[in-house]
């Protein structure tokens, strides 16, 4: 099993499915013990926002904010400078825990010993 799980997420509510995917599977790797780096990209960048995870819905799937919860209490979450850069959203406007970086850090992240990386 890899020490530790950089899942880049993509999708937002254009792709609930998707989007409900990344957050449970990292969900489930923080309580499994992994270390887990979960990085808001294109449309998920809005779940960086407080109140944004309580508005999307997805019958028969966790609600995100538990989601979103578990994943900040045991991981960490980051948003994409340039996506956060379109949306114009700042480092004041994020939920408490989340970072903002780019590119070079995910590469970074999921080129290191013992990381594995997944894209939804």
């Amino acid at each position: 099993m890899a020490k530790k799980l950089v899942i880049k997420v993509t999708a937002g509510a254009d792709a609930p499915e998707r989007c409900s995917q990344a957050f449970t599977v990292a969900a489930v790797a923080v309580a499994s013990g992994v270390e887990v780096s979960l990085w808001l990209t294109g449309e998920s960048s809005w779940f960086a926002l407080p109140g944004r995870a309580a508005e999307f819905e997805l019958p028969h799937a966790a609600p995100l904010p538990d989601l979103v919860d578990s994943v900040l209490a045991g991981g960490r979450i980051t948003l994409c400078t340039q996506c956060a850069a379109r949306r114009e959203i700042t480092e004041r406007d994020v939920l408490q825990g989340v970072r903002i970086a780019g590119a070079q850090v995910f590469v970074s992240e999921a080129t290191a010993d013992g990381a594995q990386a997944l894209v939804y």
